[in-house]
């Protein structure tokens, strides 16, 4: 059954100015060797710089700026789970773990310096991680939509904030199901983009109209924006027993009085700083025919608007994790 867990029912609003070598083994390494022309032949657009493996399939930029933001919204994970990398119960000693989308990496390195005694491994379509990492992780520049080429099992899989990357997340979570352990855990944790305010205070701001731009450009694209609330369905869908679910509210700003909720606020006001541009930049100009000089426009009256203590923006994030039943294996 699943377990719903929503921190204060409300945020009340603080009206306060303030400041604000691997188990892939050597099959893998020839394969992501073989890729090394295309994985560095990055795309360069509009100021920002995007992965060239796969050109196209990911709209978001891959340049240092980016890599930053990515951190900053890692630390504002880390603040809104307790300090805690995963909910699932994995126990003490996992042997297979996998970060999917592992982004610069932060998560990966974090979990193997936690878990030296299991192989992690980390993938992307950007070589964009550092190379001083624990002896127990690795990178692989990996399309995670394609048949994966690993074909060892993992005791757990993990990902974070795929939103707006992945075009079938049914398909993605029976290919987590297939290379899963039986009795193996995965989790994803995960957006729900639609912009709310408990006051109606972001009604007919540019915020606003920031989302109703780059959430159908998005879709049109064929990418899933939203994956958060539907995740249990796809884990459902796929095969996966004792599935929880949490769905934690976080705000855009330092507008809440409460401490917690402040804090939470002010990571996710730091990474909007220029996430907005890396949000918009790529799918507007590309798919819909937006100038460069017109999505600047929409990201600095958005970004004006997150600042605006009076506009209290609210978003949901949810935390979905499963078990591939034990006689998974038998079937």
């Amino acid at each position: 059954m699943a377990e719903s867990n929503e921190k204060n029912q409300n945020i009340e609003i603080d009206r306060q100015v303030t400041d604000n070598d691997s188990a892939y083994g050597a099959e893998l390494s020839t394969y992501t060797a073989s890729l090394a022309s295309s994985v560095l032949d990055y795309r360069h657009e509009n100021g920002r710089r995007y992965h060239g493996y796969k050109d196209g399939n990911y709209l978001m930029p891959n340049d240092e700026e980016e890599k930053d933001r990515l951190d900053v919204t890692h630390a504002m994970m880390l603040a809104l789970l307790d300090g805690q990398l995963f909910l699932a119960p994995i126990g003490d000693s996992p042997r297979r773990v996998l970060d999917l989308g592992t982004g610069t990496g932060i998560w990966a390195i974090e979990f193997a310096d936690k878990f030296p005694g299991a192989e992690v491994i980390g993938t992307d379509l950007s070589p964009i991680q550092p190379s001083m990492v624990p002896q127990n992780l690795r990178f692989f520049v990996d399309d995670m939509e394609d048949e994966w080429v690993d074909d060892q099992p993992y005791d757990f899989i993990h990902s974070r904030y795929l939103a707006g990357s992945i075009k079938d997340f049914g398909k993605l979570l029976k290919q987590c199901y297939e290379h899963t352990t039986p009795g193996g855990w995965v989790e994803m944790q995960d957006w729900d983009v639609k912009l709310r305010s408990e006051d109606g205070s972001t009604e007919g701001t540019s915020i606003e109209q920031y989302y109703d731009c780059t959430i159908p450009a998005f879709e049109r694209a064929g990418l899933v924006v939203s994956p958060g609330p539907r995740l249990e369905e796809w884990f459902r869908e796929a095969g996966f027993t004792d599935i929880h679910v949490k769905r934690y509210r976080l705000p855009m700003g330092t507008w809440p009085r409460d401490k917690h909720f402040k804090i939470l606020g002010a990571w996710n006001l730091l990474q909007a700083e220029t996430g907005f541009e890396a949000g918009a930049m790529a799918v507007l100009t590309r798919y819909e025919q937006w100038s460069p000089e017109e999505v600047s426009i929409l990201v600095a009256k958005a970004r004006n608007d997150a600042r605006n203590r009076d506009v209290h923006a609210v978003f949901h994030y949810y935390v979905v994790y499963g078990r591939k039943p034990e006689l998974a294996l038998a079937a």
